[in-house]
């Protein structure tokens, strides 16, 4: 992490769920109007690079990162909270939190809800089945089960494309739950955003990516409120993203997962 982003202190951890403070720096550009509220983002538990636990036991990942960054440029605060990408957008949908950041695809069907900032990331789809198996391609899915992520631009993939393939959907909240279903034989393949698996595929998770769509589900990331609330904090991130992109900090925070 670059040395202008903020370091993050454990909260708590119970029930599985995560609780971080992001404590940005008060050097950036103090925006006016956020009257010192503490701004409550949920994210997902385990999505790396975007969001993940390393070895030392810290919250780390281009969103959480991102987002440090930017709460230091705007000069606002927040509270991450890592309950899952389906129970973060609960949150959200039910004011439990203020946004959500937790490499969440900008679709014309979700901009009826949400307000979203400018794209942060473009990214992908894919499937993938275990390393050396009998899966090798969509093709051999037919009469198969897959494992899919509850709400995501992947799952969306699978669901078009089950009747075409002959395949069944079983779903999981959390990524890490889907890869060991697929590892330990329960199901055939997952369905995941493409940069998420390459990069575990890279750390070595076992699986192999056996399909993609580079087009249909391809969608940028961004952050997110409910519609028609909380505007300064998209104001705010807008403006943050387009300051690091400046600085070069957006780049290293991207380099530092993606290029190591």
């Amino acid at each position: 992490m670059s040395a202008s982003v903020s370091r993050r202190s454990f909260l708590g951890l119970a029930g599985g769920t995560v609780a971080l403070l992001g404590l940005a720096a008060c050097g950036g550009n103090n925006n006016a109007g956020t009257d010192g509220k503490t701004y409550i983002v949920a994210t997902d538990t385990t999505f790396a690079p975007f969001e993940f636990t390393n070895e030392a036991g810290e919250f780390v990942g281009i969103d959480v990162d991102i987002l440090a960054a930017i709460a230091a440029d705007q000069g606002f605060t927040y509270d991450l909270n890592s309950l899952g990408f389906d129970a973060a957008v609960a949150a959200l949908e039910s004011n439990q939190a203020d946004a959500v950041i937790a490499g969440m695809s900008i679709t014309p069907e979700r901009e009826k809800k949400y307000d979203f900032s400018d794209p942060y990331y473009d990214s992908y789809v894919c499937a993938a089945a275990a390393e050396g198996g009998d899966v090798s391609s969509l093709e051999n899915l037919n009469g198969m089960t897959v494992a899919c992520k509850t709400g995501t631009q992947s799952a969306s993939w699978a669901e078009s494309i089950a009747e075409e393939y002959g395949f069944t959907i079983t779903y999981f909240d959390t990524s890490d739950m889907m890869y060991q279903d697929v590892l330990t034989g329960n199901t055939a393949a997952c369905f995941e955003d493409y940069p998420v698996m390459a990069y575990g595929v890279a750390q070595g998770n076992g699986l192999t990516i056996i399909g993609t769509d580079e087009e249909d589900f391809a969608t940028p990331y961004g952050f997110a409120v409910m519609k028609g609330k909380n505007p300064e904090l998209i104001e705010m991130f807008n403006a943050g993203l387009a300051n690091i992109r400046e600085s070069g900090e957006y780049d290293e925070i991207i380099a530092k997962y993606l290029e190591a």
